[in-house]
């Protein structure tokens, strides 16, 4: 194979299945072809190793993406809360927004402390 194809390829195995679904869409669309009429023996074997390589999640980050100016002082005093953190830290944590504020939590504590800041007014994701 090329230097290309090989690139490409690399790409492609680091897509999830959703990605990859959208991608064959994406494809079909623009080519004008349908990939499941062309997929034979191959294609179907394929996709069962594909699956086994997603694994579970199970570690989380909490990112604290936004903070409204008027939720501030809310978003800091939950913040001081779940990190531990004094006062000067935990206000140039929230200012600093994007900013993570928890890493490799377990799902459950980490939708609980997501909650606890969207509750406050905070804007937050789980990486």
């Amino acid at each position: 194979m090329t230097e290309k194809i090989d690139q490409i390829l690399e790409e492609l195995k680091t897509l999830t299945l959703f990605e990859a679904s959208e991608l064959v869409s994406k494809i079909e669309e623009t080519f004008g072809v349908d990939a499941s009429a062309s997929a034979g023996p191959a294609m179907v074997m394929a996709a069962p190793a594909a699956a086994a390589e997603v694994e579970e999640k199970t570690e989380f980050n909490v990112m604290l993406d936004e903070v409204p100016a008027d939720k501030k002082i809310a978003i800091l005093k939950v913040v001081r809360t779940i990190t531990g953190l004094g006062l000067k830290e935990a206000k140039e944590l929230v200012e600093s927004a994007p900013k993570q504020i928890q890493e490799g939590l377990a799902k459950e504590n980490a939708e609980e402390i997501k909650k606890q800041l969207e509750d406050a007014g905070g804007k937050v994701s789980l990486t």
